[in-house]
């Protein structure tokens, strides 16, 4: 089967962007769960957006369990610690062998942007199922790419777009260690989308990105050597046919 194609609220606080440009800024409202906030130049009333880096980050949710203790004689709850709540988190997006059924070819990418994992065809009935950091909403996308450039720590041209966005981000950054490219990158096409990896490991599993397919690195450089210049990629998101995932997935 196939796949279908926002610290205070002050008026007036001073900003020292990198470039070293002194903006006065008027914001509304404090920022929420890491969300971007709109800045306004009053020199040249240019609006542009802007994350704090002390704006509070998603957390996750630490569910509560209740069950009853034989020792006790009675029902307790007990709720999990945010660190037993990342272990968990890493847990599900870690690498992981899958049963996959496809008539797609050995080799084919498929991101499921909704469920943030990536799988790779074994063509065995399998899959390589890698966690992922997908588009924040308004920049997902959806649709068959191929990949048409591989990199090694490569170097990172922020797109003319993204600088409009953020004009506090450099014009280019060398490959490395702290490079947000991470060590390895598969372009995509013509398009300005990557899958790349990246230092931030925490943000697997989230909606973080500008477009590009986030990895960890370790596994970005499993999928660097997996995959070859031309190789399909499907990228399926909440308004996508999932059927064919649906069903390559739970085939016996």
């Amino acid at each position: 089967m196939g796949f279908g194609g926002t610290i205070c609220r002050s008026m007036g606080s001073v900003l020292t962007l990198a470039a070293g440009v002194m903006l006065a800024a008027m914001v509304t409202a404090a920022p929420a769960q890491g969300q971007a906030v709109e800045i306004t130049d009053p020199t040249t009333g240019r609006t542009f957006s802007y994350t704090p880096s002390f704006a509070p980050k998603p957390k996750l949710e630490r569910p509560q369990y209740r069950f009853f203790d034989a020792n006790q004689k009675r029902w307790v709850t007990y709720q999990a610690s945010r660190e037993e709540m990342w272990e968990r988190h890493e847990e599900k997006f870690s690498r992981a062998v899958v049963r996959f059924h496809t008539a797609e070819p050995a080799g084919t990418i498929v991101v499921d942007t909704l469920e943030r994992f990536l799988y790779v065809v074994n063509g065995d009935g399998t899959a390589v199922r890698f966690g992922i950091g997908v588009a924040r909403d308004g920049f997902g996308w959806t649709g068959v790419e191929r990949v048409t450039r591989k990199a090694e720590w490569p170097d990172w041209r922020p797109p003319a777009e993204m600088l409009e966005r953020e004009p506090w981000l450099p014009d280019f950054m060398p490959g490395g260690p702290e490079n947000p490219m991470g060590a390895r990158a598969l372009y995509l096409g013509s398009t300005l989308y990557r899958i790349h990896g990246t230092h931030q490991d925490r943000s697997i599993g989230f909606a973080v990105s500008s477009g590009c397919i986030r990895m960890r690195n370790e596994d970005v450089i499993e999928l660097y050597e997996r995959t070859r210049v031309g190789t399909e990629v499907l990228v399926l998101g909440r308004d996508s046919d999932r059927s064919g995932l649906m069903a390559a997935l739970s085939a016996f």
